[in-house]
């Protein structure tokens, strides 16, 4: 078929190349001049199956830990709720329930884990080479964190996941660098856990895209879909051009679209009557080149009580956390920035160059489109010749390779490796 997948973060690239590789023709609309970056620019490295087991049992609420959330990161409200945003938090609450995420955890497990290991089999395939680390470590400052933390070990073992509690020692052993002065109580060691640098795979993945047949169309935005009357037709894309002096605007014609572009994905979708519960959080991160690799990680941390991670990428580290819900877009958050560095300082003093002539921290803040059960939005939806891979949150790394196979193993009418069923439209009556 002819196919239009709108967005070319990393989960519109892999849904691109995979469309690509069962021989579809796929075209490529992407709003900015170039592939992964908004969301996937600098965004949590962490691709952590095992994680999301251990998040899920540490409970809810407006500060509390995000259950779905692949990097364990906490919603925070930057500022008071309004409108839309009301009934976004209320379903959000709902799913946190203990009842609630006895069917809502497993599902983001078995997607996180299928999506690893996919990612795993087109690494090798391709050898495609990009900046990753193999293993993690969860870090307890207190004892008092350590004793909430052992019903979610129970969830974990009962998944069947592999883990080994550490002691504080024993932890220091395996990242040698963290720093003595900071109180340290107990860690958890995940076996299969890593980090990755997404845009780097993102590039080269796209790059493997292409070599299929897929191509790319930068500064264009979809402005609208429109189904053919006769259904077998297709549908018609609108489309214009970012800079609008650019050039006049054109429509095309293809057998189908999928949306992969996270809100705006579900904005193109009102303007055809369906609506989705989906609304931007707003994550933070820096990233520094490493000052001396003694000084630095290994692989990656999690801090539980502050919530943020620390990841090695090649020669950068990187720092993430301080999800934000209600913000305004393109606004970093002065607060949520301070204390990402105040936690790379407090484990790992002197890791990364800040300044100087060989100093380049780059902070970033990207609007992450989630819906509030914490799974995405995947498969067809009422209308002919409209697929939807959208509302990740920040779990899309984490899920991209694994959405966009189920994705195209639907379109192509071949069963999966895994269901795909709970994560179909129709959760919310599309």
């Amino acid at each position: 078929m002819k196919l239009a997948v709108v967005g070319s973060g990393v989960v519109g690239i892999t849904t691109a190349y995979e469309l690509a590789l069962d021989g579809h023709e796929v075209t490529v609309f992407e709003r900015r001049n170039t592939a992964a970056e908004e969301s996937s620019f600098a965004n949590g490295s962490l691709i952590a199956p095992g994680w999301n087991a251990f998040g899920g049992a540490n409970g809810l609420g407006m500060g509390a830990l995000m259950p779905w959330a692949s990097a364990g990161t906490a919603l925070n409200l930057g500022s008071w709720p309004r409108g839309k945003e009301w009934p976004w938090l209320w379903q959000w609450l709902r799913a946190g329930k203990a009842e609630r995420q006895l069917t809502l955890q497993p599902a983001v497990h078995r997607l996180t884990q299928y999506s690893h290991e996919r990612l795993q089999a087109l690494a090798g395939a391709l050898q495609l080479d990009y900046d990753r680390t193999e293993g993690m470590l969860v870090l307890w400052r207190t004892e008092q964190g350590h004793a909430k933390a052992q019903p979610a070990l129970q969830v974990m073992a009962d998944m069947g996941w592999k883990y080994r509690v550490l002691s504080a020692e024993e932890a220091r052993l395996r990242e040698p660098a963290l720093n003595p002065d900071t109180a340290l109580y107990a860690a958890l060691e995940i076996t299969g856990e890593a980090s990755a640098n997404c845009r780097q795979f993102a590039l080269q993945l796209k790059a493997e895209a292409q070599k299929l047949g897929c191509r790319f169309e930068f500064g264009t935005t979809v402005e609208r879909i429109t189904p053919e009357a006769n259904p077998s037709a297709g549908v018609k894309l609108t489309l214009s051009p970012t800079v609008p002096a650019a050039r006049s605007n054109k429509s095309m014609h293809v057998d189908g679209a999928v949306l992969c572009a996270g809100a705006a994905g579900a904005t193109l979708l009102r303007t055809l009557g369906v609506r989705l519960p989906v609304l931007p959080v707003f994550g933070h991160s820096v990233s520094a080149a490493v000052r001396e690799p003694l000084d630095a990680p290994l692989s990656a941390v999690f801090d539980v009580r502050q919530q943020v991670s620390i990841s090695r990428l090649g020669q950068r580290v990187r720092v993430c956390g301080g999800q934000q819900f209600g913000r305004s877009a393109g606004v970093k958050s002065a607060g949520e920035l301070k204390r990402l560095y105040q936690v790379l300082s407090d484990w790992f003093p002197g890791a990364a160059r800040m300044a100087g002539t060989h100093g380049s921290a780059q902070e970033w803040c990207g609007a992450q489109a989630r819906l509030p059960d914490g799974l995405p939005a995947l498969g067809p939806t009422q209308l002919p010749g409209v697929w939807v891979n959208l509302g990740h949150g920040n779990s899309g790394w984490s899920m991209a390779c694994g959405s966009a196979r189920l994705l195209a193993d639907h379109i192509r009418g071949t069963k999966s490796d895994i269901d795909g069923a709970e994560y179909n439209l129709t959760r919310f009556g599309r």
